[in-house]
């Protein structure tokens, strides 16, 4: 389980050095993809392949969920984690997510997110304003 979040920076080479707590978990292949909120994802293969067959399996009549798919599996890549435990972010995945030398890596359950530092920092202060209206939502689902 992946959770907590870390401040790192991309290197000139476009390498990021992957929390060592993380490491094991990912293995030596990673799948980076276009995340939702303007951030990167970062999933084991293994946990991608389930999320890729469930997308898969989704009805193609909808014009929101082939949008979905469309951007989960075109932005799509797989990453080798070198020796000391970095990734290569490939470009078009940089400037989707705006990321330039400082970012913030959290830990979300079964996947990273990659986010900008600053764009990070603001989705945080909103989030906490919002955080009763949040927990109502979930109450709602069940979880709190």
């Amino acid at each position: 389980m992946f959770i907590g979040e870390y401040q790192h920076s991309i290197d000139p080479k476009k390498r990021l050095a992957v929390p060592i707590k993380f490491r094991a978990e990912l293995e030596n292949k990673v799948v980076v993809t276009r995340g939702l909120d303007k951030c990167l994802f970062i999933y084991p293969v293994r946990v991608w392949n389930e999320l890729a067959d469930k997308l898969g399996a989704l009805p193609m009549g909808e014009s929101a969920t082939r949008s979905f798919i469309r951007l989960m599996l075109s932005g799509a890549i797989d990453v080798e984690v070198d020796k000391q435990g970095r990734i290569l972010i490939p470009d078009y995945l940089k400037e989707y997510a705006g990321l330039d030398k400082n970012v913030v890596i959290a830990g979300i359950y079964n996947r990273l997110e990659i986010w900008d530092e600053g764009k990070w920092n603001e989705y945080k202060v909103d989030a906490e304003k919002n955080s009763d209206e949040i927990a109502e939502q979930l109450g709602k689902l069940g979880v709190y």
